[in-house]
């Protein structure tokens, strides 16, 4: 875990996912800071339990959150690759609407409804909205092509987060939204996709570097999107 704060200053934290590993690591993070006087997760394991494709729960939830409002740091570490059971598409012919629906249901559209429902407990002065998103999701950097949906869903939520950033900033300049690509992390999600990769990262060597990185991340207008070594994605 990292052995620095995100700020100079005492701060409440918020991780929305924080079931998986990466959200799991990154409540772990925020817990282990003397200067995070509260570390909140929200998961689907939870007794109520938070649902990403409930509009009743997120709004629910954000109730509930309100208690401890304002946060500094928002973590949305939500997101799937393989969705009930079923993984990318490999090819064109592989494309069916049902998995493209659910792909952006839960990629896209669920995370954006989190932001408009949980930005408002944003702190004003220096804060961090971060949504973890996917490489694969850079128009630009596409080289391979495959993976339709998940591409897709990933570059539909960098738009959403770059327009909300543009948004959010009139009133709070100093606002950070953040795409960030978490590296190839050892997981569940990613567990069926890593054979090939050398040195998969474990969740707190990404968070680490994740959080490392958006200390050391200048202010900047609209959203940015870089990955767990603070290097810039294109869009």
């Amino acid at each position: 875990m990292p052995n620095f704060s995100l700020f100079d200053h005492d701060y409440h934290a918020l991780v929305i996912g924080s079931g998986g590993a990466i959200g799991s690591a990154f409540l772990n993070a925020f817990k282990a800071d003397p200067h995070c006087k509260h570390a909140q997760g929200l998961s689907r394991s939870e007794e109520k339990g938070f649902d990403l494709l409930s509009l009743e729960s997120i709004l629910l939830s954000a109730q509930v959150c309100q208690k401890w409002a304002p946060y500094h740091v928002i973590i949305d570490a939500t997101g799937a690759l393989s969705i009930e059971g079923v993984g990318p598409e490999k090819s064109l012919a592989a494309l069916e609407p049902e998995q493209l629906q659910k792909a952006f249901q839960v990629n896209a559209i669920g995370p954006a409804l989190v932001l408009k429902h949980f930005a408002p407990l944003m702190a004003t002065g220096l804060a961090f909205y971060a949504k973890l998103s996917a490489r694969v999701g850079s128009i630009s950097d596409n080289q391979k092509g495959g993976w339709y949906s998940y591409r897709a869903s990933k570059a539909a939520l960098n738009m959403l987060l770059q327009t909300a950033a543009i948004e959010l900033q009139r009133r709070n300049p100093l606002l950070q939204v953040l795409a960030l690509q978490p590296g190839t992390v050892q997981s569940k999600l990613s567990q069926p996709f890593i054979a090939s990769v050398k040195d998969p990262l474990t969740p707190e060597r990404s968070v680490s570097g994740m959080l490392l990185a958006m200390k050391a991340l200048p202010s900047a207008q609209g959203a940015q999107f870089i990955d767990y070594q603070g290097q810039r994605i294109e869009w």
